[in-house]
């Protein structure tokens, strides 16, 4: 950035440069249409030419004049060219900003210390679908890709910001523009025809850098827009992939529910031969009964549920949702151990942190920006064509034309409101540096308590398998002390409820464990593909 001492020699210059091409550009073509130069033609679309050059004698004053002015042209392109923007904050400065002074940063995981069965050393590696081993899985996600709208909504939105940084950056080149025209005149007996060519050029010389500083605003935030777009397409995938575990589960409890049906059944044509041989009460009839009715309730309540997830699948995978998806009904073993990295790495390996970023970098080159626009603006105009027009060929005046001119506008600070666009824009980075640590604290705190999920949950299956089986085993002793008469018949229909509801108990476990198992991946930033 050049400071204002810069400022005062490009006033200067520019003021010189507008009144000094008014004066000359037509010169050097003047002249060498004056000597029939073999090169007027040209020249004449140049708009300049070294008049030492010319086989005519040309003023030392006006010669002089012109170089310096060609000079000044040369030296201001060199300088338009060489500005770049600012370099963007790195990822250090911009952790350093946006997290209180107080928060560091652990070396590890705090929930890592002895869980090897959940966790492996190492750094997050991709493909972390392929682990899960379930080939109908990868086929519904890999359909989902391709046909879930919100997907295609993001995509459009890349595009778009791809569109927007395209035409930040074309304002960094000359805009050049084509026309043409024709006309008859028809006045009784006499007509004339008239035609016309001519190419304009304009050129906004970015001497302070505001169009680059623009242009790279544009491009961090289609840089961010990728990463919302990487973020959006792993997300799909973890929820295409919950959604699925969760039908698994809801088709597991379907058919425990139909197991139930054909015990409660069962028990209820055992009490009732009971009851008819005397051995047992009318009241147990009734309550095997009610059983019975419950553990049909709880089958409808199955049935819709499982019907509620196959829709909401066929939704993201783009279906009409008519509930004729196909859903297993065995759940895959919990993958193995994973490698989780360190805190340090979230910040440069999620999407959401990456977009977080790259959104602070835009919103630091939209700061120089505006604060380069409160600077002189010069911009450079040029136009060059011909035209064939019967009243000017008679009089024998040429048809050609060419002009060159520069627009020089220094802005006026008068009620201050391109100093609050830079406010406005600082305010806008500050709370983009906020928002960049809110969700690195939120990232850290996702990955912690996913590890911690990740042991608990699987401490926690153990504790339900032992529990079945205990009330498996339980169940049968009751049963037999029942046909004994050691027991009365609602031991049994407690025994019978405790077993169901630690299978179902069981079932939901190893559900939670797999879409833990997903949010894990997810929280750590690791890619679903290879």
């Amino acid at each position: 950035m050049l400071d204002y001492v810069a400022l005062g020699i490009l006033i200067f210059t520019g003021v010189t440069l507008f009144y000094g091409i008014i004066v000359i550009h037509d010169i050097p073509y003047e002249i060498a249409a004056h000597r029939n130069h073999p090169h007027q033609d040209t020249i004449h679309y140049a708009g300049w030419v070294n008049l030492d050059e010319l086989p005519v004698p040309v003023s030392p004053g006006i010669a002089m004049i012109a170089k310096r002015i060609l000079f000044f042209i040369g030296l201001l392109l060199v300088v338009s060219a060489c500005v770049k923007p600012a370099p963007n904050p790195s990822v250090e400065q911009v952790v350093e900003q946006a997290l209180p002074e107080t928060t560091e940063i652990a070396p590890t995981f705090t929930a890592v210390p002895s869980w090897s069965e959940v966790i492996a050393r190492g750094t997050v590696k991709d493909g972390w679908l392929r682990t899960f081993g379930d080939d109908e899985l990868e086929k519904i996600v890999a359909e989902a890709l391709q046909n879930n709208r919100e997907l295609a909504v993001a995509r459009s939105n890349l595009d778009i910001a791809a569109g927007l940084a395209t035409q930040a950056g074309a304002r960094l080149i000359p805009a050049v523009n084509v026309g043409g025209a024709a006309q008859n005149t028809d006045r009784g007996n006499n007509s004339t025809n008239s035609t016309g060519a001519a190419l304009n050029l304009q050129w906004e010389l970015d001497i302070w850098g505001k169009l680059a500083s623009a242009a790279s605003a544009a491009e961090q935030a289609y840089h961010a827009t990728e990463a919302d777009l990487e973020a959006a397409r792993q997300s799909l995938v973890a929820q295409t992939a919950k959604a699925w575990f969760l039908a698994t589960e809801t088709n597991l409890q379907l058919g425990l529910s139909d197991d139930a049906i054909k015990i409660y059944q069962k028990t209820l044509e055992i009490v009732q031969t009971k009851a008819e041989l005397g051995t047992s009460s009318p009241q147990d009839v009734y309550l095997a009964k009610a059983d019975l009715a419950a553990a049909k309730e709880r089958q409808r309540q199955a049935i819709g549920a499982l019907t509620q997830a196959v829709r909401s699948i066929e939704v993201i995978l783009g279906r009409y949702p008519s509930a004729e998806l196909e859903v297993v009904r065995e759940f895959i073993p919990a993958p193995p151990a994973v490698p989780v990295g360190i805190p340090a790495q979230l910040l440069e390996r999620r999407p959401d942190l990456i977009a977080a970023e790259r959104h602070v970098a835009a919103a630091f080159q939209r700061i120089e920006s505006a604060k380069a626009t409160k600077l002189p603006n010069l911009s450079l105009t040029a136009s060059g064509g011909s035209s064939s027009n019967e009243l000017l060929d008679l009089i024998g005046v040429s048809s050609n034309f060419f002009s060159l001119g520069a627009n020089f506008v220094a802005p006026l600070e008068l009620g201050g409101a391109l100093e609050a666009q830079v406010q406005i824009e600082t305010a806008q980075q500050e709370a983009a540096l906020a928002n960049y640590g809110s969700i690195a604290l939120r990232a850290f705190s996702e990955v912690e308590s996913s590890l911690t999920n990740e042991q608990l949950l699987l401490e926690r299956e153990a504790f339900l398998g032992a529990k079945v089986e205990n009330n498996v085993a339980a169940l049968t002793a009751a049963k037999t002390q029942y046909d004994v008469g050691a027991v009365d018949f609602l031991s049994v229909l407690q025994m019978q409820a405790r077993a169901l509801n630690s299978r179902i108990s069981l079932i939901r476990i190893k559900n939670t464990r797999l879409t833990q198992r997903v949010d894990l991946h997810l929280a750590l930033g690791g890619s679903f593909s290879e």
